[in-house]
C-alpha cells in the first residue's frame, strides 16, 4: 500500500496544523506571508520574523507519536510502496520509519540549505542557534541567504519526490491519506491517481474530504488510535 500523510498525523504530536479550526492560518492569517517565498527572499525583516518563527517550532520539542510508530511497523512488514508526506517535522523517520520509505513532499525543516550556492543541507537547529548575533543568517561558504528546506509558497515540489510519489500512486493496491485535507495540489491529485491504477481508498480524517465519496472506508476516530488499529488489522500486531 502506498500511505500519505498530512497535518493530522502530528497534532497527536503537539504540532498544530495550518487549516483546521485551530490552524496556524485560521487562528493568524497574516502568519501564511512568512511562507512565501517572494517575501523571504525581498523583505529582510519578514525574513528574520520567518526564522524567529522557526527557532519557535514545537517541532523542536515534539516526539512521535503512536501512528508514526505504527506506520513505520507498515514499512518494516514489506507491506509499504512507500510513505508520502506533507508534513515537515521529520517525525516519520524519527518514528522508525526508514528513511528510504518517506517522501517529503513539502520539504523538511530540520535541515537548511544556501539559496545562492546550493551549500547544505546543513542541521537548522544549528542556524537556529545563531539568530541572536545573526538573525539573518548567511551562508558561510557565499554570503548568501539560507533557507529551511521547507517548500514555500512559490516555489515547486521537489520533482524527484513528486515523481516518486507519482509512481508509488499507480504501484500500490491500497491507497491510505490520513490526516489531509487533500485540498493543496498537486499532492491532492494523487489519490486520483490511485484510484485510477486501480487501487482502492481509504480515508482518515477527522473532517470531510472530497474523496470521501470515492473511498472504499472513511474513519473518523481519533488518529493515534485508528492508524495503529488498522496497521494491525493488515499485519498483525
Amino acid at each position: 500500500m502506498t500511505v500519505l500523510t498530512g497535518a493530522g498525523v502530528s497534532t497527536g504530536a503537539g504540532i498544530p496544523d495550518f487549516r483546521g479550526p485551530q490552524g496556524v492560518w485560521t487562528l493568524r492569517p497574516d502568519r501564511a506571508r512568512l511562507l512565501e517565498i517572494d517575501v523571504f527572499v525581498n523583505d529582510r525583516a519578514l525574513r528574520e520574523e520567518g526564522w524567529r518563527d522557526w527557532r519557535d517550532h514545537p517541532t523542536w520539542q515534539s516526539q512521535p507519536t503512536e501512528a508514526h510508530r505504527a506506520l513505520a511497523r507498515l514499512g518494516e512488514a514489506g507491506a509499504l510502496v512507500a510513505l508520502l508526506t506533507q508534513n515537515i517535522d521529520g517525525l516519520h523517520q524519527a518514528g522508525g520509519s526508514r528513511p528510504e520509505d518517506v517522501v517529503e513532499l513539502h520539504g523538511a525543516l530540520p535541515t537548511t540549505s544556501c539559496m545562492g550556492c546550493g551549500a547544505g543541507p546543513f542541521p537548522t537547529p544549528d542556524i537556529l542557534a545563531r539568530l541572536d548575533e545573526e538573525p539573518d543568517p548567511r551562508c558561510r561558504e557565499c554570503g548568501g541567504i539560507l533557507k529551511t528546506d521547507v517548500v514555500y509558497f512559490g516555489e515547486a515540489l521537489p520533482e524527484r519526490a513528486l515523481d516518486r510519489a507519482i509512481q508509488a500512486s499507480k504501484e500500490c493496491d491500497v491507497f491510505v491519506a490520513i490526516g489531509t485535507t487533500l485540498t493543496v495540489y498537486p499532492v491532492a491529485s494523487l489519490p486520483g491517481v490511485a484510484l485510477d491504477s486501480g487501487a482502492s481508498l481509504i480515508v482518515v480524517n477527522a473532517e470531510a474530504t472530497s474523496y470521501d465519496r470515492y473511498a472504499d472506508e472513511v474513519i473518523r476516530e481519533p488518529i493515534e488510535t485508528a492508524v495503529p488499529a488498522l496497521v494491525e488489522r493488515w499485519i498483525g500486531a
